[in-house]
């Protein structure tokens, strides 16, 4: 709420604006708009006629974008039930309560392969918000964090429901291309007298629902509206073979039928799409990948999209209960804030936002594209640290070594765990085999497999992971994220079409020999509600359609250059490529004949130019929260050296906080299953901290708390797949202090962030 600084323009342009008279609404009517002495539009309520758009306008963009408004429904439920109808729905937990997000499955359908939107909003709700954070009584759900605990901590009996209004909407440029997801949540607990809302962008790839778990939740509980998007990611899964989308509601229709209702469709005409088929039957196109959008480089501009839709909303819902009523940065307090991809969202919305939308900011492990250290540096216990890499190069340079260095004995992961890929039968023979193909090729040395191991575990500590993350490879591997996230990134910052067939990758459902499948209908039927924007195998999985032999699933690729079962390392050599502009191998330049081209590499580095960060936030408040042992997004090429940056950018004048917790990593939803409980904490209950400061401060004046480091105790116990670790105390998660000791700060030695060991 900035209402001092009078040189920061209004941003928001709306128009035509609609009254909302049913529960459930198709669309917009035709209106008028005014504008008041600070350029800002006034919100005037008219009688829906006709469809037509909402006009937003958007930093960076060279026309207004349109705001589609699908739905206003009202979740009113009071206890909990089954959730499968609004009526018995709320706002945070879909009807389900505390009780039933806790559990390990949600409800099931009336009917699995047509389940309905009230269905697939409350299983939505159920897997977005168990996705994010550890959902085991043990690990502190219930206890330390929850929809049960009240906004002062308070344990209580009560299940959390929250009822409320939800508004649901979609932005696109007017060309039906793109495709930004939109929810805002006003809860029946709103303060008009004192309007607050929180911005909500979701993490990784996920849906509209993706921030419920961080953001939404601590918004809803402390009387503020949500404002929740998917920025233009989310669960968009165009069944090629069959020619289906998810529509915006989550169920499933034919392209033709949904138009202008499908999340994502993929831009290919039914002669190509035909030919494509012929070739690679059972494949997908995810909205993240293959929207031709680079939607990364709008994920603030798309966020702070959404603080306008919200802002219009509010007023939409009091006007409906007789209330004329204007919120807008003048007189509401707004905080954006969200974890991963939805951190970098919020930091990016902030370096956009000259208008003064956002109060504060609060990034949980938030992915930050730097562009090299330039200006800055960082310096762990006084020691210089490597890193500063872009998601795409750490990625798809991590993709070729992980796998290998895992195998180093420093490295070793010897838990009985799910995640520990090396004893999975056969995967430690192809660890093996992906060393003696990066030897042979010079990218690792040594002669034993332990040798070429080590070193490769050396070199991943020079490009910004840390021994923090040494027992973390194994795991990462065998989650999938290296080929899962070097498949999706470059192809999306290329802005590539499906049918280009990237590096022989794509992506369907297999089989258990790895063998391309027809997915399951009741699967892709439900994956609104499963998936998460990603090819993790929910229902589909990045397949290297080059592997000699036939296309196969990355686990179970050969390569032609080695003839070895390998992890398919010639697709990861070319992903890599694709990023560099360089044969990996050789250090030649790409052409226009290589594999893959010159183009297709300048084409991905242009989008990743495209997404770098600007570090400059102008002073607005913020604090950003890490686990220092995050090996999925390493701090050292993101927390740490945004930090850095900011304060090459901005000096004093930087308002930023930054946070760092020992023993916590990006994963908290994986932190029941053995060998993650014995060693990690979650991360979760820091962010939640960080959103309470930050409300303190803006609300009362409190001060943020110093820089600094938490250091936590991990729970302990003897890792085992049946006995879970003794569960959490407040001992192993000290809060964020107001007073640090010396020791535990971190500060600046001019523009160097010095963070103690």
């Amino acid at each position: 709420m900035r209402t001092t600084d009078p040189a920061r323009a209004a941003v928001r342009r709306l128009v035509p604006l609609c009254a909302i008279t049913a529960a459930v609404l198709a669309g917009c009517g035709g209106g008028s708009s005014a504008t008041d002495d600070s350029g800002a539009a006034s919100l005037l309520s008219s009688s829906p006629r006709g469809r037509s758009p909402i006009l937003i306008e958007v930093p960076g963009r060279g026309k207004p974008l349109q705001v589609t408004q699908h739905s206003v429904t009202v979740y009113p439920a009071t206890s909990v039930g089954s959730g499968a109808t609004p009526a018995e729905q709320d706002l945070l937990t879909g009807g389900l309560g505390k009780t039933g997000l806790g559990a390990a499955l949600p409800p099931g359908y009336a009917d699995a392969a047509n389940p309905t939107a009230a269905e697939l909003r409350r299983n939505a709700l159920h897997g977005n918000y168990r996705a994010i954070l550890d959902p085991s009584a043990a690990g502190g759900y219930g206890r330390f964090y929850g929809p049960n605990i009240s906004v002062d901590g308070t344990v209580t009996t009560g299940e959390g429901l929250i009822p409320g209004v939800e508004y649901l909407a979609s932005l696109d440029d007017g060309g039906g291309r793109k495709r930004v997801v939109m929810a805002v949540q006003i809860p029946d607990s709103f303060d008009t007298a004192a309007p607050c809302l929180v911005l909500g962008p979701s993490s990784g790839s996920r849906g509209v629902y993706g921030a419920i778990g961080t953001s939404g939740e601590w918004g809803l509980k402390h009387g503020c509206a949500v404002a929740l998007t998917d920025a233009g990611k989310g669960v968009g899964l165009h069944d090629l073979q069959n020619d289906t989308v998810n529509k915006v509601d989550g169920t499933r229709a034919t392209r033709a039928a949904a138009g202008s209702l499908a999340q994502f469709a993929a831009d290919v005409g039914d002669a190509a799409l035909a030919a494509f088929n012929a070739v690679l039957p059972n494949r997908f196109a995810l909205k993240h990948v293959h929207s031709q959008q680079n939607p990364e480089k709008d994920w603030g501009s798309d966020t702070l999209a959404a603080a306008q839709y919200a802002f219009f909303a509010l007023e939409d819902h009091f006007a409906q209960r007789g209330k004329s009523m204007r919120f807008d940065k003048s007189n509401t307090l707004v905080i954006a804030g969200s974890a991963s991809n939805g951190g970098a969202a919020v930091l990016r919305a902030a370096e956009l936002d000259r208008s003064g939308i956002i109060d504060g900011v609060v990034a949980s492990e938030p992915v930050t594209e730097i562009a090299g250290a330039s200006g800055f540096g960082v310096a762990l216990g006084g020691a210089p640290v490597e890193g500063f890499k872009t998601l795409a190069d750490y990625v798809t340079y991590g993709n070729l070594l992980q796998p290998c260095a895992a195998l180093a004995p420093d490295a070793a992961m010897n838990e009985v765990s799910v995640f520990n890929f090396m004893l999975i039968a056969g995967m430690n023979a192809r660890a093996q085999a992906r060393c003696a193909g990066l030897a042979a090729k010079g990218l690792v040395s040594g002669t034993t497999t332990q040798e070429q191991a080590a070193d490769a575990l050396a070199r991943l500590h020079a490009y910004g992971w840390t021994v923090e993350h040494d027992r973390m490879h194994n795991a990462h591997w065998g989650l999938g994220n290296g080929p899962i996230l070097s498949a999706m990134y470059p192809v999306a910052y290329g802005r590539f079409s499906v049918l280009d067939k990237v590096c022989d990758t794509s992506f369907a459902a297999v089989n258990g020999l790895g063998d391309p499948v027809a997915a399951s209908a009741t699967a892709v039927a439900q994956s609104f509600a499963t998936a998460n924007g990603t090819a993790n195998g929910t229902p589909v999985t990045p397949v290297y359609d080059a592997s000699p032999g036939g296309p196969k699933a990355w686990q179970l690729a050969r390569s032609a250059s080695t003839g070895a079962l390998d992890f398919g390392l010639d697709t990861a050599l070319c992903q890599r490529a694709l990023v560099t502009g360089a044969d990996p191998v050789t250090g030649a330049p790409l052409t226009a004949s290589s594999t893959p081209t010159l183009a297709q590499s300048q084409a991905v580095q242009a989008g990743i130019a495209e997404v770098h960060v600007d570090g400059d936030l102008r002073g607005t408040p913020t604090v950003i929260v890490a686990g220092r042992s995050d090996a999925l997004v390493p701090v050292n090429n993101n927390a740490r050296a945004y930090a850095a940056l900011n304060r090459s950018r901005e000096g004093r004048k930087s308002n930023l906080r930054y946070v760092e917790a020992t023993n916590a990593q990006h994963f908290d939803t994986f932190i029941p299953l053995s060998g993650f409980d014995n060693r990690f904490v979650p991360l979760h209950v820091y962010f939640n901290q960080a959103m309470d400061m930050m409300y303190a401060h803006l609300r009362n004046g409190a001060a943020l708390p110093p820089s600094q480091v938490v250091r936590t105790t991990p729970r302990g116990g003897t890792p085992s797949l049946v006995v879970p670790a003794p569960a959490l105390t407040a001992t192993n998660i000290p809060p964020i202090s107001a007073t640090p000791a010396a020791g535990d700060r971190i500060g600046f030695t001019g523009t160097t962030l010095t963070v103690p060991q």
